[in-house]
């Protein structure tokens, strides 16, 4: 199966993708529109783009994108983000003054980078593409900020490992596909809906007390602006279902209630390692 990520090989969307599906082509891009429609076309069968990080929140474009196309979520995983220190090899801690990682990888490291005030923090597109750059440049005083497979993809060393603030630190990917193509999983006990609702007083309570009376739990809720409609906001949900027959009840039972309706996607949800809760 071609997947298109956004980000280089050996990035954290390389490795999730391969965690969803073991032999994958992985095809990246620089942009996730761009992967988006890749995907759109027909030139790769499906897409592996993260939704949510446990520390660093939604990433909202990636919603965006799951509403503007005809795509369905089809799996979801959950992968452990541990931050290293890479350089070349033959490179050491003492000589680094630059490190290069994605702002929000960079922003997840603050304490290891207030310990080494030396080293100068420089924003990039890609964890891995970071890594990438270092190894072309040949630099022994820059660094990157990347995840294992990063340094072992392209050949660099990894001088410090676990430099995350937070070891709690999750990101949770989606397997996206085109939705003629998207197989249902028998054992959904998760869906994610889109829906809009009219600016007036208790429309979203409304909205909101169809899914509880049904007996869903909702997970997560976020708001995203209506491009082109001031003030105005679609709504993203997650809610745990007990079959997949209850998720088509709550999107009939917000039908009524929502001037849009979308599915994105119903899936089997995958739960944090017994070890995050200790």
């Amino acid at each position: 199966m071609k997947i298109a990520i956004q980000g280089e090989p050996g990035s954290f969307s390389h490795e999730a993708a391969i965690k969803l599906v073991a032999d994958a082509a992985i095809v990246p891009f620089s942009l996730s529109a761009d992967a988006f429609a890749a995907l759109a076309s027909g030139t790769v069968e499906a897409a592996v783009i993260p939704i949510e990080n446990s520390l660093a929140g939604s990433v909202s474009e990636h919603f965006d994108l799951l509403l503007t196309h005809n795509v369905l979520v089809e799996r979801e995983t959950l992968l452990r983000i541990k931050h290293n220190l890479i350089a070349i090899s033959g490179a050491a801690t003492s000589e680094i003054d630059r490190v290069f990682s994605h702002p929000v990888a960079l922003a997840q490291c603050r304490r290891f980078l207030a310990n080494h005030p030396r080293m100068e923090a420089f924003g990039f597109y890609d964890t891995a593409g970071s890594v990438k750059q270092l190894v072309e440049l040949r630099d022994r005083h820059a660094a990157a900020i990347a995840g294992e497979a990063a340094a072992y993809h392209y050949g660099a060393q990894i001088l410090e490992s676990g430099i995350e603030d937070n070891p709690e630190n999750f990101t949770r990917f989606f397997l996206v596909r085109r939705t003629a193509d998207a197989v249902a999983d028998p054992r959904s006990n998760k869906i994610s809906l889109a829906f809009s609702v009219e600016n007036r007083p208790g429309s979203l309570v409304a909205a909101l007390s169809q899914l509880s009376t049904l007996g869903t739990n909702l997970t997560k809720i976020e708001s995203r602006p209506v491009h082109g409609s001031p003030w105005e906001y679609i709504f993203y949900v997650d809610c745990q279902i007990h079959s997949s027959e209850e998720g088509s009840r709550a999107l009939q039972a917000l039908a009524p209630h929502c001037s849009m309706v979308k599915e994105l996607g119903r899936y089997r949800e995958e739960l944090l390692p017994a070890r995050a809760h200790s």
